[in-house]
């Protein structure tokens, strides 16, 4: 049982060990730790301030870049709308162009049949007026052998001369 209650020889040297362990403490070591427990203190709250004005800075940057991707888009779009009305003229004319070309070819082509044409005809109507004056010379001919039948033929050309 003598464990359990001190005597009082010992509580009191205890009580002195632990006043002066108070006072030394409070004298020498509790301006230095309760010094170190406030910038301890500061230093999270700065780090927490800088956390959270990186985090608004972050999302300034992507509401930023959100924006500069938005105009970007814009921007593309706008170059590849250029681009197909571009294209669009470009073969539109080249179309316009050839169906000119084509018209010029096929009016080209036309006339050039056309005075083909006309000079067949020419050396057709030549080559038939020469046989039809080689086929008359060849009937005046036969016709105009006989003396009587030449005759007669004068005759009939003269009655149709005074008749005209």
């Amino acid at each position: 049982m003598d464990l359990l209650i001190p005597e009082v020889g010992l509580l009191v040297w205890n009580t002195i060990a632990f006043l002066v362990l108070v006072f030394l403490l409070g004298k020498f070591a509790w301006k230095p730790i309760m010094k170190g427990i406030h910038d301890r203190e500061q230093s999270i709250d700065e780090a927490l301030n800088k956390a959270e004005l990186a985090r608004q800075e972050m999302a300034r940057l992507s509401s930023q870049n959100e924006e500069l991707m938005k105009q970007a888009r814009e921007e593309r779009d706008q170059i590849l709308k250029e681009a197909k009305a571009l294209k669009d003229g470009i073969v539109n004319e080249a179309k316009t162009q050839a169906q000119a070309e084509g018209a010029k070819l096929i009016e080209k082509a036309r006339i050039e049949i056309e005075n083909q044409k006309k000079a067949a005809l020419a050396e057709l109507k030549g080559q038939v007026s020469a046989l039809s004056l080689d086929i008359a010379e060849r009937v005046l001919r036969t016709q105009l052998d006989d003396k009587a039948k030449q005759q007669e033929l004068v005759n009939n050309l003269l009655k149709d001369v005074e008749l005209n």
